[in-house]
């Protein structure tokens, strides 16, 4: 009896061990390594885009959208946390922009961190979206009568959209 009794309380102790095994907490770094020596040295006024680029290397990404021709690099860098099945929750971010003027000299270096983070909640499971609500049958049979017939003019439309 004591020999069941072992093997039930082994089992007892391997299944809550592999129970608990599903709640560790997950740490991951994404993005760009921070070195802050590295950062600290780039100076607006005395580096350039390939000095930048020999001590930061390649930016995570560039400006699309830049004004006036000038350029931005970011570097972002982010560690996250997540327990077993949960989405993971933001820890740390740092976003280093690094802006060129036209000639490509350093003209400004910015930094910040999770005060710019949003988290973001999808409304349901439909978008919103101007118009008006149509049942199913409504979008099948909608345009029943309402295109012309034989030498009738090209054009019609629908009640949403009379053109």
């Amino acid at each position: 009896m004591s020999l069941t009794l072992s093997r039930l309380g082994t089992a007892a102790l391997a299944l809550t061990v592999l129970a608990t095994a599903g709640c560790a907490r997950i740490r991951d770094h994404k993005g760009y390594v921070v070195d802050a020596t590295l950062i600290d040295s780039v100076q607006p006024g005395i580096d350039n885009k390939d000095s930048v680029s020999k001590t930061l290397g390649r930016p995570s990404f560039a400006g699309q959208f830049d004004k006036g021709g000038a350029e931005s690099w970011y570097y972002i860098s982010r560690d996250t946390r997540q327990l077993a099945f949960a989405s993971p929750r933001p820890v740390s971010q740092m976003t280093l922009a690094v802006r060129f003027d036209k000639a490509g000299n350093v003209t400004a270096v910015d930094k910040s961190g999770l005060e710019k983070v949003v988290t973001l909640s999808p409304n349901g499971d439909k978008t919103p979206t101007l118009g008006r609500d149509r049942g199913f049958f409504a979008e099948l049979f909608g345009n029943i009568g309402r295109v012309g017939g034989v030498g009738a003019p090209v054009g019609g439309g629908t009640t949403d959209n009379p053109q």
